[in-house]
């Protein structure tokens, strides 16, 4: 699709983290979907990208995962946030918030 871009490094945890607090366990491509959804389609994932992000958040305890049924009745692995997983999205929230707010003072007219 025109217009769409990948992700901004540093960013794909903290979208996973948040996506999953608030939807609930999901599978990789209900993750995925769900973040292209929320950015407008203005992002894009690369699945290449999302699974091992999952792996490291599952391996630092932020997400645990299970298998279940999809809803097309097929076999998909959902992933699921930890009591971790919800601190370390709000840690994480509350840093990005900060930069954006540092960098916003950069983008914004100088007023001198």
């Amino acid at each position: 699709m025109a217009g769409q871009q990948g992700v901004p490094q540093g960013t794909l945890a903290l979208m996973v983290l948040k996506t999953l607090e608030a939807m609930g366990p999901l599978h990789g491509y209900g993750i995925a979907r769900r973040i292209e959804q929320t950015s407008g389609e203005l992002l894009s994932i690369n699945y290449g990208t999302l699974y091992p992000a999952l792996l490291k958040l599952e391996q630092e305890g932020a997400i645990t995962c299970g298998w279940g049924v999809s809803e097309h009745n097929r076999r998909a692995k959902y992933y699921r946030l930890t009591r971790a997983g919800r601190r370390q999205a709000g840690q994480e929230t509350r840093e990005w918030q900060q930069t954006a707010s540092i960098l916003a003072r950069f983008l914004a007219p100088s007023r001198s």
